[in-house]
């Protein structure tokens, strides 16, 4: 799987190296130090597939013939510093995709070693190398060593625009060195993909950053030649021992996280089957009591009722247009009735004997209502009996 590597960084005087030493090592070839008389001799150097000087393309029909000579270009870039921490040279590191063939690898860091002599001004010193015998197979990446100078007819120019900082940056209308690795680094992926499109491949690189890309896991960690050298003699370091326990304490973490989400997932199921069977249930059940529980047709089943019943109870009165008998009783006896007199209470009984034609078949409610009244006149007769004797007691003469 192709994976995205781009590193940019100085070769300084300050932490003891050349760009003489810098430029040797990287082609595999032999460069002599003018300045102190060293031979920088690595033609043994195993892995360099392939190492070329690439110049500006506006350079090229000019008389800059002396930039392809190694020596003459590398001597000339520690020449034209004096600071003891001066940068000399800038390296451009990438990784390969290994799903390329060695030629087209060979066009693609060209191609990027040639947009950057371009867009700088500066010679590039391309090399290519493959993995080592010992090493990982997928390991094939190019050292790209760039010139902090602008190459001319004569010799070297001026600083080149990457060199300068922020502040002089501002003054020639450019932006800051952050935003221009930015766009470089973008520029690889561009290309890189390109070339795998090219090919035929569907691997893919991307220069941005695990968070920006929306990718939820740790950045992988790269430890370095020195670092990987000494674990392969079986020398085991610190930094290898960390990175060990803080993956296996990660993985612990992610396995538990997993084991959650999956719980999760699981109720989220449940409750989903659950809401489907409820929604199903509920819009039965308001299917089945809509007919009973529509407020407009209940109200208009009871008015429909109520004037059934109406109509019925006035028919009946049509019907029968007599009397209340036991009403007629009740008037007869208020007009003829004397309150005086024990014998005037007359039964409504005894009125119905009195006058058969006024006769009628009654409810339970009328029956219960004549026993009440019934019942009242034989208390109000038993009441008058008791205070006509008192009435007579009082009379009699004892003296």
């Amino acid at each position: 799987m192709a994976i995205y590597h781009l590193s940019m960084k100085p070769v300084q005087r300050a932490v003891g190296r050349s760009a003489t030493a810098a430029a040797a090592y990287r082609a595999g070839d032999v460069v002599r130090e003018e300045k102190t008389g060293l031979t920088f001799d690595y033609r043994r150097k195993s892995g360099v597939m392939y190492a070329e000087i690439v110049i500006p393309t506006a350079r090229v029909r000019q008389d800059v013939q002396w930039a392809y000579d190694r020596d003459r270009l590398w001597n000339a870039a520690e020449a034209a510093e004096r600071r003891r921490d001066a940068g000399v040279a800038r390296e451009w590191e990438v990784a390969l995709p290994v799903e390329l063939s060695r030629r087209e690898r060979l066009e693609l860091t060209r191609g990027f070693a040639q947009e950057i002599a371009d867009r700088y001004g500066c010679a590039v010193d391309l090399a290519i190398h493959e993995p080592g015998r010992r090493g990982d197979a997928r390991n094939h990446h190019a050292h790209l060593l760039a010139t902090t100078r602008t190459i001319e007819p004569g010799g070297l120019g001026r600083k080149t625009d990457i060199e300068l900082g922020d502040t002089d940056r501002r003054k020639r209308g450019l932006g800051s060195g952050a935003d221009e690795l930015k766009e470089m680094r973008s520029r690889w992926a561009t290309l890189t993909n390109v070339a795998l499109a090219k090919s035929g491949h569907d691997a893919r690189v991307d220069h941005r950053s695990l968070g920006e890309q929306g990718v939820q896991r740790s950045p992988q960690v790269h430890f370095g030649p020195a670092v990987v050298e000494m674990e392969r003699r079986g020398i085991h370091t610190d930094v290898v021992t960390r990175v060990t326990e803080a993956v296996v304490e990660e993985r612990k973490v992610l396995e538990l996280h997993v084991r959650d989400l999956r719980a999760v997932r699981r109720e989220i199921e449940v409750v989903e089957s659950r809401l489907i069977d409820l929604t199903s249930t509920l819009a039965q059940a308001k299917a089945e009591r809509q007919p009973i529980y529509d407020p407009d047709e209940v109200a208009s089943q009871a008015m429909a009722r109520w004037q059934a019943l109406r109509a019925e109870a006035i028919a009946k009165e049509r019907a029968d247009p007599r009397p209340d008998p036991f009403q007629q009783w009740l008037a007869w006896r208020k007009e003829t009735s004397d309150p005086t007199s024990t014998g005037g209470g007359v039964s409504f009984e005894e009125w119905q004997r009195r006058e058969p034609s006024r006769r009628t078949d009654r409810g339970n409610g009328d029956s219960l209502q004549i026993e009440q009244t019934m019942a009242q006149e034989r208390e109000e007769r038993r009441r008058r009996e008791i205070e006509k004797q008192s009435d007579y007691g009082n009379g009699f003469d004892i003296s």
